[in-house]
């Protein structure tokens, strides 16, 4: 069953509240979905709280698994060590922080603060990793994400290239802001293959991968 673990309610600018989301995701046969909405210092204190209200209410009268968690976006990456670590305190399962996607200004050393913190789960789209920062990643088990979001998409390749082919560390999801961007399992497939990867090792990326990291975060 697919499991998306970078999604947006209208809680930053996605278009639907979380639980509609949660709903929409079930009924397409996901097992799990985590909200991951943009967050920074103006919001996150209120922001967390809200998720986590919604998860609760999923997870006690759905079958679907809502994990409550944050994208932490366009911060200078000397601040990014401090919001994770506020996020977790708030109760946040899951920290995501938004990688240098090359369609958007995040601040250069954003990837490096990210992965060398030790509080991030998951580095969402990190547009043209270095060899040297996708070893650090995988040596603290930060995730790396291959995604369908169109522009953050280009660098599906580079990513899967520079984590050695093997995919012990890629997720497949869609940042999706929107029911539609939703993706079934054989369409996450499809984009592990895009991306370079072998049938195994996509398999690994839509299947495995996803399952472990949610035993990680205790769901």
């Amino acid at each position: 069953m697919r499991i998306d673990l970078h999604t947006h309610s209208l809680l930053s600018d996605g278009k639907v509240l979380p639980v509609e989301l949660a709903r929409r995701a079930e009924v397409m046969g996901h097992a799990a979905l985590a909200i991951t909405d943009h967050a920074d210092p103006s919001n996150l204190e209120k922001l967390v709280p809200q998720i986590l209200r919604a998860s609760e209410e999923v997870n006690r009268n759905m079958n679907i698994r809502l994990v409550p968690g944050v994208e932490l976006t366009h911060l200078p990456p000397s601040g990014i060590g401090k919001m994770a670590r506020l996020a977790r305190k708030l109760g946040a399962a899951l920290v995501v922080v938004h990688g240098e996607s090359p369609v958007e200004p995040v601040p250069p050393g954003t990837n490096e603060a990210a992965i060398d913190c030790g509080e991030v789960d998951l580095l969402a789209h990190p547009g043209f990793l270095s060899a040297q920062l996708a070893e650090r990643a995988e040596r603290g088990e930060v995730y790396l994400e291959l995604t369908s979001r169109k522009g953050h998409s280009l660098t599906n390749g580079w990513i899967a290239r520079v984590a050695g082919g093997k995919g012990d560390r890629l997720l497949v999801n869609t940042d999706a802001h929107d029911p539609e961007d939703l993706l079934t399992q054989e369409e996450a497939r499809k984009v592990a293959l895009g991306a370079g990867l072998e049938e195994r090792e996509a398999e690994r990326v839509v299947g495995e991968n996803p399952r472990a990291f949610l035993k990680r975060l205790g769901y």
